[in-house]
């Protein structure tokens, strides 16, 4: 009896045994876990930590070059476009009566003079017409020289009783009449002369022929109209397309650069004239750039033009300050705690090595000078200012 009591009070002793280690082991699997957690956690939070601001801290931190760009006088620019034609177009036509076209002597292209014969009309009617008055003049004036003669005579012999006051007086008046039919021979012959000359068509003024439009044997009239187009001096323009607020901030004097479409090259000209009225429907109006001659400046040719509006303070920075991505241009600045922060800019005017900010900077920041590809929002730097500024 008492061995089975026995034996039942050491069975009951190694179920509580492993009932306690039981509880031990689900402690402890606990507590691993909770760690487990616990670091996990904290590697999180400072993973994140770390993707603000990866650079180390105090000495380690990287040193940037920074500039405070300041603001400077900066040209503000008005881009247009447009198309090419003469400055001063000069129609030439038929001044005269007309007649057949005998000979052309110019081509497009070709500079000619004032008074530069362009094109002849056939005259040989006028030749004929000029040779008879001309020939009518000599009759008058061989009945002048006689009507004279016989007035001297006449004079001469009056005091002798030979010949009254009265035949002296009508030898006066055939002496006027023959006079008077000299001039108005005369006068015929220079208006004949002169209609000859108007069958030359020349031209009004020195300048660049830009097109043609006769050929020899081509009957022409005054009703004809134009057969050539001129350039007076061969000065060219460009009549650029500006809104109503561009032309406000541009003036007669402007300088502006000119660039043909198809031609790298650029063409310094100046605003001569600005529209004083705007087209209700484009709302537009024209400012007319005044070029100088060059062959690459063709008439009906299209361009585009950048005018020089005025000047504007505003900080320039190096372009190798400026970045992009996909919401635009930025710089990066170095705040008071000496960290990166974005800051986002508007461009203005470029040049070879600097860009005008026109928006997002007062010019009192310390911008990052190059090197910020590689810099990250809130990272911590050593800000370094180049030597000399």
């Amino acid at each position: 009896m008492n061995y089975e009591n026995g034996n039942l009070e050491g069975e009951r002793l190694l179920i509580e045994d492993s009932r306690d280690r039981g509880r031990r082991r689900w402690v402890i699997v606990a507590g691993v876990v909770l760690l487990v957690i616990a670091v996990a956690a904290w590697l999180a939070l400072r993973g994140g930590k770390d993707a603000e601001a990866p650079a180390p801290a105090g000495d380690q931190a990287p040193s940037v070059t920074v500039v405070v760009p300041g603001s400077q006088a900066v040209a503000r620019t008005v881009a247009a476009t447009g198309s090419l034609a003469a400055k001063r177009e000069m129609p030439v036509g038929v001044a005269g009566e007309g007649g057949m076209v005998s000979r052309v002597l110019v081509e497009p292209g070709q500079w000619v003079k004032a008074g530069q014969v362009l094109a002849t009309i056939d005259r040989s009617v006028q030749t004929q017409t000029a040779d008879s008055l001309a020939s009518q003049i000599n009759v008058a004036r061989a009945d002048l020289t006689l009507a004279q003669a016989e007035l001297e005579r006449a004079q001469s012999l009056v005091d002798r009783g030979f010949i009254s006051k009265a035949d002296v007086q009508r030898r006066i008046a055939t002496r006027d009449a023959a006079a008077a039919r000299l001039r108005v021979t005369q006068a015929t012959l220079s208006e004949q002369r002169a209609r000859n000359a108007r069958l030359d068509i020349r031209a009004p003024s020195p300048g660049l022929v830009l097109t043609r439009g006769v050929e020899p044997g081509q009957i022409v009239s005054s009703a004809t109209g134009v057969l050539f187009r001129m350039a007076a001096n061969g000065e060219m323009e460009m009549r650029a397309q500006l809104s109503e607020a561009d032309l406000q901030a541009i003036h007669v004097g402007s300088s502006a650069q000119v660039i043909p479409v198809g031609e790298k090259r650029s063409f310094a000209g100046r605003v001569w004239q600005l529209s004083p009225v705007i087209d209700p429907q484009s709302r537009q109006g024209i400012a007319r750039i005044q070029l100088s001659y060059d062959p690459a400046l063709r008439p009906g040719g299209f361009a585009s033009a950048t005018i020089i509006a005025g000047d504007a303070r505003q900080p320039e920075l190096p372009q190798s300050a400026l970045l992009s991505d996909s919401r635009g241009n930025y710089v990066y600045i170095v705040d008071a705690e000496n960290r990166v922060r974005r800051r986002d800019v508007t461009l203005g005017s470029v040049s070879d090595d600097k860009v005008a900010i026109a928006g997002g900077l007062t010019g009192n920041e310390r911008v990052v000078q190059a090197a910020g590809a590689f810099l990250n929002p809130g990272q911590l730097v050593k800000p370094v200012t180049p030597k000399g500024r």
